[in-house]
């Protein structure tokens, strides 16, 4: 899953946020001597990630892509997935989009100082620039996944993906549907076994 997901499986206080985005920025890190709250939310991310990259309906959504983009798809489904919930928001929030993003850069804002320096410049960004916002429409992800294909470290064919998310855009809309809810009941089951 990516950052929006991430946000909206965490708790709503700013070091379960920050424990939840850490998964993607925890190299270097002391995780024992991270806060609790936010080791929780760390540990909460990998569970998210293994159950989503584990899930049978998002093994076999890979195959709509191009042989080509498919070693990457994994990358590009957990960006869709972010626009797929927004789109699909008043199913399962209600609190209205608008105003969980306004609270959850608030909290990303407000959990700054206990980010790695390179986390705080990513979370910078996605708040000033309002990130969330741009996975509301089909071209904001092919613009974040071609973002993603620049910064791998060596020649690939990831740049373009959205070709294939558009041309499967229904099929893999509805892997989102089949998918999300039992990624719902899996983290609440497993809050409910933390706690």
């Amino acid at each position: 899953m990516n950052y929006l997901a991430h946000c909206f499986l965490a708790q709503r206080n700013c070091e379960s946020i920050v424990g939840n985005l850490l998964g993607d920025f925890c190299k270097g890190v002391n995780e024992p001597a991270l806060e609790q709250t936010i080791y929780r939310g760390l540990l909460n991310h990998r569970a998210v990630d293994r159950f989503t990259d584990a899930h049978p309906s998002v093994i076999q959504a890979k195959d709509y892509f191009s042989t080509q983009r498919r070693r990457f798809a994994g990358i590009a489904l957990d960006v869709l997935f972010d626009h797929f919930l927004i789109k699909h928001w008043q199913r399962y929030s209600d609190l209205p989009f608008i105003a969980f993003k306004k609270e959850t850069y608030q909290l990303i804002e407000q959990g700054q100082p206990l980010m790695p320096s390179s986390m705080q410049q990513v979370m910078a960004s996605v708040v000033k620039n309002d990130w969330f916002a741009s996975y509301e429409q089909v071209e904001g992800i092919g613009y974040a996944l071609d973002r993603i294909a620049m910064r791998i470290r060596f020649r690939n064919q990831f740049s373009g993906s959205i070709e294939d998310i558009k041309r499967h855009y229904a099929q893999l809309d509805g892997v989102f549907l089949q998918f999300f809810p039992q990624l719902l009941v899996f983290n609440q089951e497993r809050e409910l076994k933390v706690e």
